[in-house]
């Protein structure tokens, strides 16, 4: 699975708070007492030890000028290994699928068809964006057979911001099917910390399990011939396609869901009613 996504927006967490400043400072004066008394102790025999130290300046002995110069050569010879044969890359990290917040969304259009040109005939990662929420149902046939490895779930509320969910799938046509349930269980998983959240992941929860179309986009892996048939498809908005080397688990993905217009934004106006149900 790409990203292997799978969880809500954040919900709220409560930091841990710090212990008492004031904790253990009695044991910290003991302490101190007892050390300044073994200070006093040790004084006398201490200064009779500096006045019988040799006043000469101190000279390294050969031993420590020897292992000195083996460390050198130790560390030049590091560095010229770490040159010559540097690191194995740990692959793609600032991959991304979608629009980037603030995007204009048909500069991101444009950006998705362009991702779609080349000659290889490798698999490419690649994000499925509709005209249309689909059900679970709709999504297999919905990619035309391709690998579906994430769902990207969305409630739509007027003016209620409900969160965007994102299932890693694994293979085959049933697990992405299932995958509105399990997104109504990452809900279901979580606490909230005021009332109208715990109200929205409770009606966004209820509507996934009641089958809702709400899926706003899909990751699938396919060849640039098979997006390219995919992205003409009349239901689809865009496809846009990582390169062939994109290392899975290692992309960001920020859907673009149907009723973004305009500018790409992750926010909506979040002052309406909340539904019961």
């Amino acid at each position: 699975m790409p990203d292997e996504p799978g969880s809500p927006d954040p919900s709220s967490e409560q930091l841990p708070t710090t212990g008492d400043p004031g904790f253990g400072s009695d044991n910290a004066r003991e302490s101190a007492a007892a050390a300044s008394e073994l200070d006093a102790a040790h004084e006398d025999a201490s200064t009779a030890s500096d006045e019988s130290a040799d006043e000469s300046s101190w000279r390294p002995s050969r031993g420590v000028l020897i292992g000195g110069a083996f460390l050198l050569i130790a560390a030049v010879a590091s560095m010229i290994l770490g040159i010559t044969n540097p690191r194995p890359s740990l692959g793609i990290t600032t991959d991304r699928l979608g629009p980037a917040p603030g995007q204009q969304i048909e500069q991101y259009f444009d950006q998705a068809r362009d991702s779609l040109h080349g000659t290889d005939s490798d698999p490419h990662w690649a994000l499925v964006s509709f005209t249309e929420y689909l059900t679970a149902q709709q999504l297999p046939q919905a990619v035309d057979g391709l690998r579906i490895s994430g769902v990207i779930w969305h409630v739509p509320i007027d003016r209620v911001q409900t969160p965007v969910l994102t299932v890693a799938t694994p293979a085959g046509d049933t697990p992405a099917v299932n995958s509105a349930d399990a997104a109504a269980g990452l809900l279901a998983a979580q606490q909230f910390r005021d009332q109208r959240s715990a109200d929205i992941a409770k009606v966004t929860e209820s509507r996934l399990r009641a089958g809702c179309a709400c899926a706003a986009g899909i990751v699938v892996r396919g060849t640039l011939t098979q997006l390219n048939e995919l992205a003409a498809k009349p239901d689809v908005r865009a496809v846009q396609a990582l390169p062939a080397d994109a290392v899975a688990g290692r992309f960001a993905v920020s859907p673009l869901r149907p009723d973004q217009v305009g500018i790409a934004t992750t926010t909506v106006p979040d002052d309406g009613p909340v539904p019961t149900e």
